[in-house]
């Protein structure tokens, strides 16, 4: 990426993302309980940095992501803008969107398992602990291959259209907005 602070600003973003996704995660395998329950049941049990387990391996999961997902829809729409002769319109970038955040989705499913494994695991264990190899060469041990792509569509689904909307908006806003300034005096 091209863009000065991109890194910081996944790394900050995720400051707030994992404690959301802890709790979330939690949630969906202990649905009998409240959120506010798991949250603080995760504060009493191990503190504070029970909320950001897995703030590493979520980082190591974003950087790959961002740096697949964004010069991929750059591409795809260069691409497509080639071969119909001009600049891609709003929706033509969105399905460019979705296409690059499918493939990164994929490509980075092994490194979301990870991730998810190192939330969920009981406190004190090792895969709690936090270490990215380890958790992905456990899930190699016991599931091989297809416990590395766990979830593989309907992550991909679910991004192919966060991809899709997000990107097509960002795309509209962006002509807009550089529309409003060719207007302005």
């Amino acid at each position: 990426m091209d863009r000065p602070g991109f890194t910081t600003s996944l790394v900050v973003a995720c400051l707030i993302r994992v404690p959301s996704e802890v709790v979330k995660q939690r949630a969906q395998v202990s649905a009998s309980l409240r959120t506010f329950q798991i949250f603080s049941n995760i504060l009493y049990q191990e503190g504070i940095q029970g909320l950001y387990r897995g703030y590493k391996s979520t980082v190591l999961r974003e950087i790959p992501f961002s740096l697949v997902q964004f010069p991929l829809w750059e591409s795809l729409k260069a691409l497509w803008s080639w071969r119909q002769d001009h600049v891609v319109d709003s929706w033509q970038s969105a399905v460019c969107g979705a296409f690059a955040g499918g493939f990164a989705a994929a490509v980075t499913t092994p490194l979301d398992v990870a991730k998810t494994r190192i939330m969920l695991a009981k406190a004190g264990s090792s895969t709690a602990s936090g270490n990215v190899l380890s958790a992905l060469h456990g899930v190699w041990r016991t599931q091989g291959l297809s416990g590395l792509f766990a979830g593989v569509f309907p992550r991909m689904a679910a991004i192919s259209l966060g991809g899709f909307i997000f990107l097509g908006a960002y795309d509209q806003t962006r002509s807009l907005l550089l529309e409003l300034g060719k207007e302005s005096p």
